[in-house]
């Protein structure tokens, strides 16, 4: 029944619903009583690890994956940094390779987001002298090809598993929203606690953001349609163990592919049919990656299955005439995994908090940041 309901509540209900757990009993088709039963119970549980509307963040705020090079001794306290105490720091992994190969030195690796009109760059800095980072490489991405969880789904997916069409290309425009818009979508983002999952998830949050409850769903119905918003989600506890000691993954594999310039989206189209890919995009390692660009992430529980998905991605490349210059693997380590926070209002308390003028961490018009 558990499986059931995570089958669909993981990644299936995309855009903003007025009442998305009646939709996930629906498509479950499970009774909504027994729905609201079971998510509360692994929420309580921790099997569930957060219940949340998920927002297309590439399209909020300036967002990138970053590398960091940290010396060996350092790297558990660079770590617990980025996890405990910066709140634009996302997914946060330590990686390693099988063997020494271009940007295996970088161990630490971090999804990142600032609000609009800050600066990536500055703030790598920022964290770099304060975790003692020798260097870091910032990789945007430019398009994203799959976008997705289901980890339960994924489970029983064999290699080389795929759509029959290519992956749609999302971009990562930059949309503006509006006083009233960030009132709203700041609850609205904001995960649900055990008591919170009801049939009338938005009444609460409503009165929160001081509107009534059908101009907060409005105005959210707005925002999806400009492809604000993501998907309504139930995150698994997917790296640790649960309360009964099983995980619901073990790998988490990190892919990257040297494609032809110019082919990228069209090689990144390729990679986001296959089932297995939690996310794939386009970012450019630059040389300290051997100018990979693609990249993409799978989840498992058996390696030897994890490399075959890869290869089987490769061959696939291979049979559609895209060659593949170089790749690799960076499989994750000790990881952990949180929303970023993207209110610019958040960003300036924050650095206030931390001694800076948020006037300083400002980005520069005309200034491309990618590497430093």
């Amino acid at each position: 029944m558990n499986a059931a309901i995570l089958a669909v509540s993981e990644d299936r209900i995309a855009g903003f619903l007025r009442d998305p757990f009646a939709e996930i009993a629906a498509r479950a088709d499970v009774p909504l009583e027994t729905v609201i039963a079971r998510l509360r119970a692994m929420l309580a549980a921790g099997t569930i690890r957060r219940i949340r509307q998920t927002l297309m963040a590439t399209n909020l705020a300036r967002g990138a994956l970053v590398a960091w090079r940290i010396p060996a001794e350092a790297l558990d306290a660079a770590f617990d940094y980025m996890v405990r105490d910066d709140p634009f720091s996302g997914h946060v992994v330590i990686r390693s390779t099988d063997a020494e190969t271009p940007g295996s030195a970088f161990k630490l690796w971090s999804t990142l987001k600032v609000p609009q009109g800050f600066s990536l760059r500055r703030h790598c800095e920022v964290l770099a002298a304060r975790v003692g980072a020798e260097d870091f490489r910032i990789m945007p991405a430019h398009r994203l090809f799959a976008l997705g969880v289901g980890h339960v789904r994924r489970q029983t997916i064999a290699p080389g598993s795929k759509t029959d069409a290519p992956g749609q290309v999302l971009d990562t425009t930059p949309v503006m929203l509006s006083p009233l818009e960030w009132r709203i979508l700041e609850p609205l983002k904001r995960e649900f606690a055990v008591e919170e999952v009801h049939a009338d998830p938005w009444r609460a949050r409503a009165a929160e953001a001081n509107v009534t409850v059908d101009e907060f769903c409005r105005v959210a119905e707005s925002l999806s349609a400009r492809g604000v918003i993501g998907r309504f989600s139930t995150f698994l506890e997917h790296v640790k163990p649960s309360a009964t000691g099983t995980r619901v993954t073990r790998y988490n594999a990190l892919f990257h592919w040297r494609v032809p310039e110019g082919r990228e989206i069209e090689a990144g189209r390729e990679v986001g049919r296959h089932r297995i890919l939690t996310h794939a995009y386009w970012r450019n390692g630059g040389p300290e990656f051997a100018d990979v660009n693609l990249m993409a992430v799978a989840h498992g529980t058996d390696k030897a299955l994890m490399l075959a998905h890869k290869a089987a991605i490769d061959e696939h490349l291979a049979a559609v005439g895209i060659p593949v210059s170089y790749t690799n693997v960076f499989w994750g380590g000790r990881s952990e995994i949180k929303p970023s926070e993207i209110a610019p209002a958040a960003y300036e308390a924050w650095c206030r908090a931390m001694g800076l003028d948020p006037a300083t961490m400002r980005e520069e018009p005309g200034i491309v940041e990618t590497a430093v």
